[in-house]
């Protein structure tokens, strides 16, 4: 077991060192990045599109980095938003690395990239522990997922600095409780803002890009009260990959009415080599 903690502890001091390089060569280059983390399905890739096309709208220049273990539909989807859009295929990685982002960023993303949305593979474990030089982490959870997975991911809720509601359109029928929601997600992460949103019936658009503006403007985004540390172990597989225990492949006032982040943001924790 000793040996699994030291390895899980490498793999992340080494990720860390990475992701503190592009955090910091980004930041030279004027470009905030926002991890977007949830489970399958959560309806990220509608939000995103809309987000993207706003932004477009607006003349904010923006691009998006978009993984999946297989298939090429994100992409194709975030594209008709007209923002540069990449797909990375993490073949049966369940994470995104701040290695893997720098390398894939290097002569794609366009110079004058002000925000660069990074949505992630469509899982709440492994995702949670990889910093990949974002300024803005973002966990969110459709009305159709429960109100205690905030406390079945508590590494993934505890370690957001914004928490997004999607599909609220549909929270009636899915019976969705969503004070017990909020309750459960103050529970590991005191303070952190929650957002309602809906693509269907746009509901909270472009709080997000309001948001991930505001960070790239200097404000300071919520400081969760968690330490970015493993809660468990993850050892390698047989392909190399990192997995832990019951590691998933498929696989206050915290009603938001628009106003930008205002708490602490955590100092750059945050790969090098864009040219």
């Amino acid at each position: 077991m000793c040996r699994e903690v030291e390895l899980r502890q490498a793999v992340l001091a080494k990720n860390d060192g990475a992701a503190q390089a592009l955090r910091s060569e980004l930041a030279a280059r004027g470009t905030t990045v926002v991890n977007l983390l949830s489970s399958p399905g959560s309806g990220k890739t509608a939000l995103l599109e809309r987000e993207l096309t706003l932004a477009r709208a607006r003349g904010v220049s923006v691009a998006a980095l978009t993984a999946d273990l297989a298939t090429e539909n994100d992409a194709t989807r975030l594209a008709r938003s007209g923002a540069p859009v990449k797909q990375v295929l993490t073949d049966g990685l369940c994470h995104l690395e701040a290695g893997m982002l720098g390398r894939h960023l290097d002569g794609w993303l366009p110079p004058d990239t002000r925000i660069l949305f990074v949505e992630n593979v469509g899982n709440l474990v492994c995702p949670a522990s990889y910093d990949l030089g974002e300024s803005l982490r973002v966990v969110l959870a459709s009305v159709t997922e429960g109100e205690d997975k905030p406390l079945k991911y508590p590494t993934a809720y505890g370690l957001a600095q914004l928490v997004v509601i999607t599909k609220t359109d549909i929270a009636e029928a899915a019976e969705f409780d969503e004070e017990a929601f909020r309750a459960n997600v103050r529970r590991v992460n005191p303070g952190v803002r929650i957002l309602r949103t809906s693509s269907r019936s746009t509901e909270g658009t472009g709080l997000l890009l309001d948001h991930a503006l505001a960070v790239a403007g200097g404000t300071r985004a919520h400081t969760p009260v968690m330490s970015r540390q493993p809660q468990a172990p993850h050892v390698h597989d047989h392909d190399g990959h990192v997995h832990g225990p019951g590691h998933d492949h498929g696989h206050d006032h915290d009603h938001d009415h628009g106003h930008a982040p205002s708490e602490p943001h955590p100092a750059p924790a945050a790969t090098a080599g864009l040219h």
